[in-house]
């Protein structure tokens, strides 16, 4: 994939304070970026499981060499196949693809990409299989391959227990292919706000995966990989005792629907607005649903004593208390409800240390992954 420069009119933001970017601007503050990788690292040293950070959401090969660097990580994690392209042209010589790659162009570009760097891609399909060995064959390669279990999100992934092992039987007469073992993403836990419910919904999930995981091994399929968690989840997946790699990522950068539930790793990742209107208690600023995600709840003001009323297109509608300030034309930050789809809207990010500018970092692979950043 081509790796584009970054326009001008980015680039001349370096050197300016955040607060004088034009609105709106994916801001990351990379200090606090730092220090959220190096937090789930020494969490990390503490537990049986190791990292493979999902970077679907900030999509960033600098910050994935940054949790690489942190230690306690064996690879990355993506969603899509230009993702993983993107990660192992920045360097990343080990991804996992958490999804099913089903279609000719992204199959075929999996399996070339599997001889340069070690590749797991997830299956549930007998067919799909297939089509992965195939191209395997046909690029010279081998892909790895995990079983998806559907652990209660109800997508993709086989749903019992003689499904995964009838796939896996499949599966391990097929050349190019590679069993690994198996994976489960509970991340309809994460929605769970009772933390004790979280906990005892997530030790569930985690526990079917495992037992599924014993019943192929009791009939010749060994797992040297049991993968499944994310951020909401780290501090449960990540210490379960038969986990072998965790998938948390939205840590790194943060969002308001993860802070409520995770403490302990601030929001580097703000949208910077500008306020367009006023009147009374009612701010608007220009940071609508084209600039901000809210599939997961509704993005909140940074620093500010305020609510948010609604979201629309265009606009953000907060409350302000009784005294403040915010006028016409000043500038506010936002922190997304969603950040995964916060950045997937962006361009570049803003990247600041001690408030100003101090580089453009493009975001490639966004929407489709075929766009001039892949």
């Amino acid at each position: 994939m081509k790796q584009n420069t970054v326009p001008d009119n980015y680039r001349s933001a370096i050197g300016k304070s955040r607060h004088d970017l034009t609105t709106p601007a994916l801001i990351l503050d990379l200090p606090i970026a730092r220090s959220n990788i190096h937090t789930m690292a020494e969490y990390m040293r503490g537990v049986p499981a190791k990292l493979r950070p999902h970077i679907k959401v900030h999509k960033s090969p600098e910050l994935a060499r940054m949790q690489m660097e942190a230690g306690e990580c064996l690879g990355m994690t993506t969603a899509t196949v230009w993702e993983a392209v993107l990660m192992v042209r920045g360097g990343i010589d080990d991804v996992l693809v958490a999804n099913a790659i089903v279609g000719p162009q992204k199959v075929r570009t999996i399996a070339e990409l599997a001889r340069e760097a070690h590749i797991l891609v997830a299956i549930d399909n007998a067919r799909n299989a297939e089509d992965l060995s195939n191209a395997a064959l046909q690029a010279g390669s081998v892909l790895g391959v995990l079983i998806d279990l559907d652990v209660g999100m109800a997508r993709c992934g086989v749903r019992s227990k003689e499904e995964a092992l009838r796939l896996a039987e499949h599966t391990s007469k097929l050349r190019g292919l590679h069993l690994e073992g198996m994976m489960g993403y509970e991340g309809h836990c994460m929605l769970e706000p009772d933390a004790d419910l979280r906990v005892r919904k997530a030790h569930a999930a985690m526990d079917y995966l495992v037992e599924t995981v014993d019943f192929l091994a009791q009939h010749g399929f060994e797992s040297k990989i049991i993968s499944g968690g994310g951020t909401g989840t780290y501090n449960i997946t990540g210490a379960h005792p038969r986990v072998t790699e965790l998938q948390a990522g939205s840590y790194v950068v943060m969002d308001a629907f993860h802070a409520q539930l995770i403490p302990g790793f601030p929001p580097a990742l703000t949208v910077l607005g500008t306020v367009i209107s006023r009147h009374g208690s009612r701010v608007i600023l220009d940071t609508g649903r084209k600039t901000v995600g809210n599939e997961l709840g509704l993005p909140r003001l940074k620093d500010v004593a305020a609510s948010t009323a609604a979201i629309a297109e265009e606009h953000l509608l907060i409350d302000v208390e009784s005294g403040n300030t915010l006028k016409v034309g000043d500038k506010a930050e936002v922190i997304s409800g969603y950040g995964p789809t916060t950045v997937n809207l962006h361009d570049v990010y803003y990247v600041v240390e001690q408030d100003v500018v101090t580089d453009i970092w493009p975001i490639r692979a966004r929407a489709t992954g075929l766009g001039p950043y892949c």
